[in-house]
């Protein structure tokens, strides 16, 4: 146990700061304006000259931002400060410039945690492989039931910036905080937080396995009251062990089993709460039904036991969390149930980018017909066919790199037919569902769940989901 100690910067600090910002984009642009606002003298790099870039560009300049396109390698002279976009890897030459003259680097989260007022509303942080923005979100709900004002921020839409300088007034923050974003921000100090789950992913931008444990375990460092961690994912449980966290701060663990003593899980039904309760040995507190989850999904529940923890950590009440999960709504394209056509439901989580996700929403059916397939980003597949294989009636694979999974369900399913569509046009969706239905019977799922990232043949997960429910449209049609 160590401490926690906060750091923030005012904002006069800033003023006649030559700061140079790396990127434009979503964060790159609002973190200039407000360095502008406070007096420094901005400059933005980026590396990129497009249309976009150009008129974001001309914006800034109107304002007195000097902008630089096509170079993001060079450090402007006389910079003593970097605030960059989190999707900056940390081997750019802009960096290792600046670590050769000693020059900070900051992310956008960084700058939002240090510019924040003393009295400003604590932050509730969830990071995770998957499930961060369900989680975020089911948070807010919680929060909002029980008559906090409160937003879902961070990776999630609300610029961290916009919340911590805007008008508006809130008693506490629900911050969805990606790898990147944790990278960039060491004297974040969370109320309370959460790492949902950790399974390779983004390896190209951190390095290793180890690395990318490593960002996402910052989220604890100088947590006040919980470190919520995951009892089925020793890994999340480690990264708590290693937190320097404030004295007092504990470690509180969701299952899906029974809970035990600071835990919060699931008995014959219903969300308990073992962890917030005055004796925690002999007593836990009933929080909802798994039925007022939505949907009721294994890995969905874990969600709701991660935010119900967090809530609960703040002092929310029982009955504002089932009232929150209640009146919580998913995102599109997250395991949403689209159609029953001839007794066979469709359902659409395009949102399962990666292998950990589609194993999660693989298990919440039985028997299935998969679809998948897309952008491997250097995944592979055999652990999640060989956890699979019982369940699946048929798959229908499609997208560049669907050889990596025909030839996994190969080796460990080899019994389950496979239908392999040797086309990566946007009308391939159209035919993938056909080729299912053919393969499904009565009581079975068609699961778009496709384990890999969607821009071989789509322009995002969402594009792609949306081409999934039209074409399950036109068979019930």
């Amino acid at each position: 146990m160590g401490s926690g100690k906060v750091t923030s910067s005012a904002p006069s600090e800033f003023r006649g700061k030559h700061i140079t910002v790396a990127g434009l984009g979503v964060s790159g642009v609002p973190a200039a304006k407000v360095l502008h606002g406070l007096g420094a003298h901005v400059t933005v790099v980026n590396d990129g000259d497009d249309e976009r870039a150009r008129a974001q560009a001309a914006e800034l300049e109107q304002l007195g931002v000097t902008v630089r396109l096509g170079d993001g390698a060079t450090l402007p002279e006389g910079t003593d400060l970097i605030v960059t976009a989190p999707g900056w890897k940390p081997d750019k030459p802009l960096f290792a410039a600046a670590e050769r003259t000693g020059v900070p680097v900051w992310g956008d989260v960084e700058l939002a945690w240090r510019l924040r007022r003393p009295d400003s509303a604590p932050w509730l942080a969830v990071t995770g492989t998957n499930g961060k923005t369900t989680t975020v979100q089911m948070l807010a709900s919680i929060l909002e039931a029980a008559g906090l004002r409160t937003a879902a921020v961070g990776n999630i839409g609300v610029s961290l910036l916009d919340a911590v300088l805007g008008e508006e007034e809130y008693d506490v923050l629900a911050v969805e905080l990606s790898s990147y974003q944790l990278h960039w921000a060491p004297s974040l100090r969370a109320h309370s937080a959460v790492v949902l789950n950790l399974a390779p992913d983004h390896l190209d931008w951190h390095g290793s396995l180890q690395a990318y444990a490593a960002d996402k375990g910052r989220i604890y460092e100088g947590n006040r009251v919980a470190c919520v961690y995951n009892v089925a994912d020793k890994a999340t449980e480690d990264l708590v062990r290693e937190a320097d966290v404030e004295e007092g701060c504990r470690a509180v663990g969701f299952t899906l089993g029974t809970p035990g003593p600071s835990q919060l899980g699931v008995v014959e039904g219903i969300l308990v709460d073992r962890a917030f309760v005055e004796d925690r040995y002999r007593s836990a507190q009933e929080l909802a039904e798994v039925s007022d989850v939505n949907p009721p999904a294994p890995h969905n529940v874990a969600n709701a036991l991660a935010a119900a923890a967090l809530a609960r950590a703040f002092g929310v009440p029982a009955t504002a969390v089932r009232d929150g999960l209640r009146a919580f709504t998913p995102d599109a394209h997250r395991i949403a149930h689209v159609a029953d056509v001839d007794g066979v439901a469709y359902v659409d989580d395009s949102k399962a980018t990666n292998t950990h996700a589609a194993e999660a929403s693989l298990a919440a059916y039985e028997p299935v017909v998969w679809i998948a397939g897309g952008l491997a980003k250097g995944a592979t597949f055999d652990e999640l066919v060989a956890g699979a294989a019982k369940r699946l009636r048929g798959a229908v694979l499609i997208g560049r790199d669907r050889a990596l999974i025909r030839e996994a369900l190969a080796r460990h399913a080899p019994e389950v037919p496979v239908v392999d569509l040797d086309r990566t046009d946007t009308g391939a969706m159209l035919q993938a569902v056909q080729e299912a239905r053919r393969l499904a019977r009565p009581g079975d799922t068609v699961l778009l769940a496709p384990a890999c990232a969607s821009m071989d043949m789509f322009a995002n997960y969402n594009r792609r989901g949306e081409a999934f429910a039209q074409a399950v449209r036109e068979l019930g049609a």
